[in-house]
């Protein structure tokens, strides 16, 4: 299997290209302060995914399953402050928060799946 195969991975993959470019449209300020972080946070969650799967053992890919959802609820945060200062719309808000929420379900799913026979 390739990493490009894993579902949670794509998933990962299209929520940090569309956070990106709804970043890159905010002002320099918020994208230097807010932005900045919140894109940090977002394509950690794909990154973690794809450093695990490239480990060895699966005690390690496990982990970095834990990173990757720990950077996901990251992004819940910064997603939630980004809306709260009027830099994402409501519907924005809406969508991108029920994409991460479908996320950590397959996200834990596949952390749940690592290390069975």
């Amino acid at each position: 299997m390739n990493l490009e195969e894993l579902n949670v991975y794509n998933l990962a993959m299209e929520l940090g290209n569309e956070i990106w470019e709804i970043v890159k449209k905010w002002d320099r300020f918020e994208r230097d302060t807010m932005g900045k972080q919140l894109i940090r946070a977002v394509d950690s969650v794909a990154a973690n995914i794809g450093e695990g799967f490239g480990r060895y053992h699966y005690k390690d890919v496990k982990n970095f399953g834990y990173f990757s959802r720990g950077s996901l609820f990251e992004t819940k945060t910064w997603l939630s402050k980004a809306h709260d200062r009027g830099l994402i719309s409501d519907d924005d808000h809406g969508e991108i928060t029920n994409k991460i929420n479908n996320l950590g379900v397959k996200l834990n799913n596949y952390i749940k799946s690592i290390g069975k026979s």
